[in-house]
C-alpha cells in the first residue's frame, strides 16, 4: 500500500482537502445527513377528527413555523381519528418508528389510554421521542345555550338523583381524557363515576355537534375547544378545571373549586416524534419548537385560542410525562379504571 504524502502539495489544495473531508465527517455524524434534514416535507398528525384540541394545535404549530420561516419545507396537517389517540399509536409505534418526517401532537390521552383498564392501548409515551411541550389547557363542563342548568351543582344534582337522564358526551373513548373531565366533579360530589351517563366521539368538533344538535345534555371538553360557541351565545360553560379563574375573555368562568368540587385537570399538549428518530432530526426540531414558542406568530395563535404557553424542552418534556404517567395511574386506579 502506497502511503499519502501532503508534503509538496500546495497549501491552497491540501486546505480545500481537508474541508471537504471536515465536511463529509459532519454530514455523517448522527445516523446519516443530519445536516441536510429536513429534505422533504414533514407530516404533522392530529391524532383525531378535525376541529378538536389536538387538530387545532397541530394546524396553529404549522402555520407558525410557515410564517416564522422557521421550518423551510412545508407542513402538512393529517387527521388520523379513532379510540381518542390509539388507532394512530399502534400505526405509529410499528410502521413510523424511524420517520423523522411524520411528527404528532397529544395530550393527557397518550398516557391515559396506555394506562386503563378497557379499551387499553399496548403504546405509550415511551414508544415515541417526546420533543417539547407548548401549551397547557384545562376541561370545561359545558352545556347548550338553553340549557335547564346554570352552575355545576345543579347538573351534579340531577345526575346524582338519576345518573340515567343526563347523557354526558366528550370527544374520547371512554376512560380518556374527556371521560375523566366528565366524570371528576362527580366522582368528588359522591357519585359513582361508572354511573354517569358516557358518549364517546371522536374528537372535540363532533362532540359540540352532538350537544348542540340534541344528542347530549352535556359535553367534557377542553376550555379552548368552545371559545367560539361561547362567544356566539351558543353554549354556557358550567365550570373549569383549573385552580385558579383564566384570564381575558374567560376570566368570567368559575373553576370547579370555587364550585365547593374539589377537582383539578390540567390538559397539556406537546410534539412527539418516533421512538427510534435519528440525533440529527431530534435535535433539528428542538432548536425550531423552542424559537416556535417564543415568536410572536406563535404567541398569536396562543391567544386566538385561548391557550396558556407553557414551554418545556425534550428533557424536561420526557420527565414531566414520567411523573404525569404515575399520576394517571393513580387517578385511574382510585377511579376503578386502572389496567
Amino acid at each position: 500500500m502506497k502511503t499519502l504524502r501532503f508534503g509538496k502539495m500546495p497549501a491552497l489544495i491540501l486546505a480545500s482537502a481537508l474541508t471537504l473531508t471536515l465536511a463529509a465527517c459532519s454530514g455523517s455524524a448522527g445516523g446519516g445527513a443530519a445536516s441536510s434534514y429536513p429534505e422533504r416535507a414533514i407530516t404533522m398528525v392530529a391524532p383525531s377528527g378535525a376541529g378538536g384540541g389536538w387538530d387545532k394545535t397541530a394546524r396553529s404549530i404549522a402555520k407558525a413555523l410557515g410564517e416564522t420561516k422557521l421550518v423551510e419545507q412545508s407542513i402538512t396537517v393529517e387527521n388520523k381519528p379513532g379510540g381518542g389517540g390509539a388507532v394512530f399509536m399502534a400505526e405509529y409505534a410499528t410502521a413510523d418508528v424511524k420517520n423523522d418526517y411524520k411528527l404528532f401532537v397529544n395530550s393527557p390521552p397518550i398516557l391515559i389510554n396506555h394506562n386503563k383498564k378497557e379499551g387499553n392501548s399496548p403504546y405509550g409515551y415511551k414508544d415515541t421521542t417526546p420533543l417539547a411541550q407548548l401549551t397547557e389547557d384545562f376541561g370545561a363542563i359545558v352545556v347548550g345555550a338553553d340549557s335547564a342548568f346554570d352552575d355545576l351543582a345543579e347538573l351534579l344534582a340531577a345526575i346524582k338523583n338519576d345518573p340515567s337522564s343526563v347523557t354526558v358526551a366528550g370527544g374520547s373513548a371512554p376512560g380518556s381524557m374527556d371521560h375523566l373531565i366528565a366524570v371528576l366533579p362527580a366522582f368528588k360530589y359522591g357519585i359513582d363515576p361508572k354511573a354517569v351517563k358516557y358518549v364517546s366521539y371522536d374528537g372535540g368538533g363532533e362532540a359540540v355537534a352532538a350537544l348542540l344538535g340534541g344528542s347530549a345534555d352535556v359535553i367534557a371538553t377542553d376550555v379552548s375547544g368552545v371559545g367560539e360557541y361561547l362567544k356566539a351565545g351558543k353554549v354556557k360553560v358550567l365550570g373549569i378545571s383549573s385552580a385558579e379563574r383564566l384570564g381575558g375573555e374567560l376570566s368570567e368562568l368559575k373553576t370547579f373549586k370555587e364550585q365547593g368540587v374539589d377537582a383539578e385537570f390540567v390538559i397539556w399538549r406537546g410534539v412527539f416524534g418516533p421512538k427510534n428518530m435519528s440525533e440529527g432530526a431530534k435535535a433539528y426540531w428542538t432548536e425550531k419548537l423552542q424559537a416556535l414558542s417564543a415568536s410572536d406568530a406563535w404567541k398569536a395563535e396562543l391567544a386566538a385560542n385561548g391557550w396558556a404557553s407553557e414551554y418545556k424542552n425534550a428533557d424536561d418534556f420526557a420527565a414531566f410525562l414520567g411523573e404525569q404517567d404515575v399520576l394517571i395511574q393513580e387517578l385511574l386506579g382510585a377511579l376503578g379504571m386502572a389496567k
